[in-house]
């Protein structure tokens, strides 16, 4: 064996939205890149505010001593210290400079935190479906991940949680709004998870930490509100990005925030802080980091997502689809009209769509669809959806 067993098995069931991408490639080099409906993979498609345009190019023209060496691992104080202000304000909590540490984007803001509590064996709870990766994140610090069932509109089912609550359950993992199905939590359903975690830590003589993964919480449509997590339980854990918000998923800038609230903030920030450079990666890169406290507050056109999001699902209705209209996120979560979801979503391949079955997020019987994509994509998507759904009613 050449390689990690792991690894080798990882993949051999390889991500499911990696596979359609690369289908997508192939059918358009076959039909034309115009003729194929790409809704597989959340990368986006709108230009990043002009803010950041602004901010980059007085960024790229600055000089000075050890301009692009090393900083704290944690990131430049300034930076944290204006990160800490605008964050302060969505989380309802008085946050320092100090709460903050700047990591290579969320995925890597959650391997950094996951690394800093996990012990082996102990583990990670997740509902389902879920962002298909957050098993290789426990996996990677010796963590278990553990998923439990949503309820029927993909909001948090507290009961099912209760039942998968063990005394080595370390951490509950939410992201809202949700990957993949758009879903936004409660203020009511987090201060009852808070209540359960906390009742749950004092039956086990333990601490189960409250990780929010949230990096679409500024793609949010209808007004719908984003509650904030700090308030609804101490013991908790931001990890953001601009990946999203702002269209940045390459440069890989995001950051953790501790609440200023947990008993062990002492313990967790220096552990955060080495975790950040043991893990490899040493800090967030210099530049994208002094652009951060000149962009605060800045946003892509969520209205533009929202017109995709309304556009997507009048097609879908059309077609005679069953979904749950998202609030946030730029997904759509639609229920197969096959029991079998791998099966239609080959179906809608054959008629040039791609999208994930939601088998690879362990959501069987749905399917997800990304709309980060031009206008026209959607729009002349419809007869093909149509054409996918008549050729099920055919079977």
């Amino acid at each position: 064996m050449t390689i990690a067993a792991k690894i080798e098995e990882t993949l051999s069931k390889s991500s499911w939205i990696r596979k359609m991408f690369e289908q997508g490639t192939k059918l358009k080099a076959e039909h034309g890149a115009e003729n194929v409906f790409d809704f597989s993979i959340g990368n986006p498609n709108l230009e990043p505010p002009q803010a950041f345009q602004e901010a980059l190019e007085r960024v790229a023209c600055e000089r000075g001593e050890n301009v692009h060496g090393y900083m704290p691992n944690t990131g430049y104080p300034h930076v944290r210290k204006s990160i800490a202000e605008n964050i302060g304000d969505e989380q309802g909590a008085v946050l320092a400079a100090d709460d903050i540490v700047i990591t290579c984007g969320a995925a890597g803001g959650l391997n950094v935190v996951l690394k800093a509590l996990l012990n082996p064996g102990e583990e990670v709870l997740v509902t389902r479906p879920f962002f298909v990766e957050y098993t290789s994140y426990a996996e990677n610090h010796g963590g278990v991940l553990k998923t439990v069932e949503a309820n029927p509109d993909f909001t948090l089912n507290l009961a099912a949680i209760e039942r998968a609550i063990t005394p080595k359950t370390k951490v509950m993992m939410i992201n809202s709004p949700n990957n993949p199905t758009g879903q936004i939590y409660s203020k009511e359903s987090l201060d009852a998870l808070g209540r359960l975690l906390r009742k749950s830590g004092e039956k086990f003589g333990t601490v189960i930490y409250l990780v929010s993964d949230e990096p679409y919480r500024k793609i949010v449509f209808d007004g719908t509100p984003v509650p904030p997590v700090f308030p609804s339980y101490e013991n908790s854990v931001v990890i953001t990005s601009h990946s999203k918000d702002l269209s940045l998923s390459g440069e890989r800038i995001g950051y953790i925030v501790v609440n200023p609230a947990s008993p062990f903030r002492d313990k967790l920030l220096p552990a955060l802080a080495l975790t950040n450079r043991i893990l490899g990666f040493v800090n967030a890169p210099a530049m994208m980091q002094r652009i951060l406290p000149l962009i605060q507050g800045a946003s892509v056109d969520i209205e533009a997502y929202k017109r995709k999001r309304d556009l997507l699902c009048d097609i879908l209705k059309d077609a005679g689809l069953t979904f749950v209209i998202p609030s946030g996120a730029f997904y759509l979560f639609p229920k197969s009209p096959l029991e079998d979801d791998v099966k239609f979503v080959s179906i809608l391949q054959d008629e040039l769509i791609l999208a994930v079955p939601g088998t690879g997020f362990s959501g069987p019987g749905y399917f997800r669809l990304a709309f980060c994509v031009d206008d026209q994509t959607i729009e002349l998507s419809r007869d093909a959806f149509k054409r996918a759904m008549a050729r099920v009613k055919e079977k």
